[in-house]
């Protein structure tokens, strides 16, 4: 065979080179393109895209179907859930009307509003929420807020009336500012309250709440109003005189119940009806015990009258004009943050228990008109509790009919049964909150921070301390700095490190961990843990010059 027939034949048992020829992106316009990176940020999960190529009456099922998602389960529903879901709603609402009632009072309302509050917004929610296991109603983060926020400008005691309309109007303002996230896809803002930062501010929020039952535990008349640890503890001792014995035996004896059962059903989840019957019973004994020996216990007191009947409407007592309007807005809207962050988590929480998906934005715009609606019918600021979540999930619940089923229980407590509440004792109260509030306090979750991110540790301390030492307010102000301060760094100052190849593979990853891996010579492969742009271009640079490249 001769050279050229030789080379000939080696060319032809080539294999061919593929060429991937690249193609430039379509021409769009700047409206376009404008367009599109709005619905990337806005709308990735394309809402409206089942809408498309379908007849008028599908278009119109689907919207009732998304706008209202009792449409998606109710065609299917069975006495066997509706069996289910009454012995869920009928358990939480053994837990709701206590709790209702002491969380109106943490809140400086009177107590009737807080059983109005778990009427209304449960049968709302039952309408337009996604969550199957929510339960509704007041909460103590939102009360204690509101409380506190709104007794600063205006004296619960001395101008009651003025106090409700305010509660109501922060209440309406809450729930616009809710139902506008949803409405808007905006509901990225409140993940700037980031665990590390709810994780301080529930625990700091958690023993103010507890020290400010001492008043109702000690039996003391004249208490401070402001929500700070040193001059709680200051007005604590200095009104030793006003202790009352009596209200310190039974107080602190049903607290200890209370625990007790609390620690019952955590270390047995099967037995969770005996801390959800607990808060109940004990109402029921104190009141007993309170009433039978009226004669003798003197110095403690009660809950007093409360009024039969529905919720009054109370839109006339919406407050849109005045001097007192600006805190109003300012209190819906932190509230309105607070408890919106509360329900969703909650809400995804137990979703993700049992794998359904919770629409974020749907939740947004049902609390948020859960709230608005509310606020005309005499209720404030309510969301989805995790207690009574947690509960509703133990016993069973299967769709949103136990928030209906709850709803019901609560109004006929308000028709029939209200006079039984007249001798029920303070203190009871007290430990009601006592035993709810004390689950917030999550030293696993703060211990775990440390372990893991000593920044995210520092912005849980901030929060923490900045609860207890400066005000609610300020104290999640100071938090959320430090979160957004956090994000701010992460952004300007991203991660940067040398890579070197696993040998026999492709894989790189970093020396300093995976010893076995050797740097490329005469190459430096640098993983930058950021996008790059102009934020942190001239510290990417500075650190490649380190690096050795100029």
């Amino acid at each position: 065979m001769s050279p050229a027939s030789a080379e000939a034949v080696m060319v032809v048992a080539m294999p061919p080179v593929e060429i991937h020829r690249v193609c430039l992106p379509p021409s769009k316009t700047t409206f376009q393109k404008l367009k599109q990176r709005l619905s990337e940020i806005f709308f990735p999960d394309d809402p409206l895209h089942r809408f498309k190529n379908q007849s008028s009456f599908t278009k119109l099922v689907l919207a009732l179907e998304f706008f209202f998602p009792i449409f998606n389960w109710a065609p299917t529903y069975s006495l066997a859930l509706l069996r289910s879901d009454v012995i869920s709603g009928l358990t939480i609402a053994s837990l709701a009307i206590p709790q209702g009632i002491s969380y109106a009072k943490l809140a400086n309302l009177p107590p009737i509003i807080g059983l109005y509050s778990s009427f209304v917004p449960p049968l709302i929610y039952s309408i337009l929420g996604s969550s199957r296991h929510l339960a509704v109603g007041p909460v103590s983060i939102a009360s204690l807020v509101m409380g506190t926020m709104l007794n600063n400008a205006v004296s619960c005691s001395a101008d009651p009336i003025l106090y409700l309309k305010l509660a109501f109007t922060a209440t309406f303002f809450a729930g616009l500012f809710q139902a506008a996230l949803g409405l808007l896809r905006l509901g990225f803002i409140i993940d700037f309250l980031s665990k590390a930062t709810l994780v301080g501010f529930m625990a700091g929020a958690a023993v103010i709440v507890s020290l400010q039952q001492l008043k109702g535990l000690l039996g003391i008349a004249h208490f401070t109003t402001k929500m700070q640890i040193v001059p709680v503890l200051t007005s604590v001792f200095q009104q030793r005189h006003e202790w009352s014995w009596q209200t310190i035996v039974m107080g602190f004896g049903f607290l200890a119940f209370l625990l007790i059962t609390r620690q019952i059903s955590m270390r047995r989840p099967k037995l969770f009806w005996v801390s959800a019957a607990a808060p109940l019973t004990s109402v029921i004994l104190s009141t007993l015990l309170v009433f039978l020996l009226k004669s003798k216990l003197h110095g403690i007191s009660i809950i007093g009258h409360l009024p039969k009947g529905l919720n009054p409407p109370s839109s006339n007592m919406l407050y849109f004009h005045g001097s007192y309007l600006a805190v109003a807005i300012k209190t819906g809207i932190i509230t309105g943050i607070l408890s919106l962050t509360e329900g969703i988590a909650v809400g995804r929480t137990f979703a993700a228990l049992r794998n359904y998906q919770v629409d974020g934005n749907k939740e947004m715009m049902a609390i948020g008109f859960m709230n608005m609606a509310g606020s005309c019918s005499s209720c404030y600021v309510t969301t989805g509790s995790f207690s009574r979540s947690a509960v509703n999930y133990n016993a069973g619940a299967q769709t949103a009919v136990s928030n209906i089923i709850m709803a019901s229980t609560v109004l006929v407590t308000l028709l029939f049964l209200m006079p039984l509440f007249h001798y029920t004792p303070n203190f009871i109260l007290a430990a009601i909150i006592i035993t709810a509030v004390i689950g917030l306090i999550d030293y696993e979750a703060a211990y775990k921070l440390w372990k893991v991110d000593k920044l995210d540790c520092f912005a849980c301390l901030c929060s923490f301390f900045g609860v207890l030492f400066i005000s609610v307010p300020l104290g999640l102000a100071i938090a959320v700095g430090v979160s957004v301060f956090k994000v701010l760094l992460h952004v300007t100052r991203p991660n940067t490190m040398v890579l070197g190849n696993i040998p026999g593979t492709q894989i790189y990853q970093n020396p300093s961990r995976y010893r076995e891996a050797m740097k490329v010579p005469s190459f430096l492969i640098l993983a930058v843990e950021s996008p790059i742009y102009f934020a942190n271009s001239t510290y990417i640079q500075e650190r490649l010059v380190q690096y050795g490249i100029s």
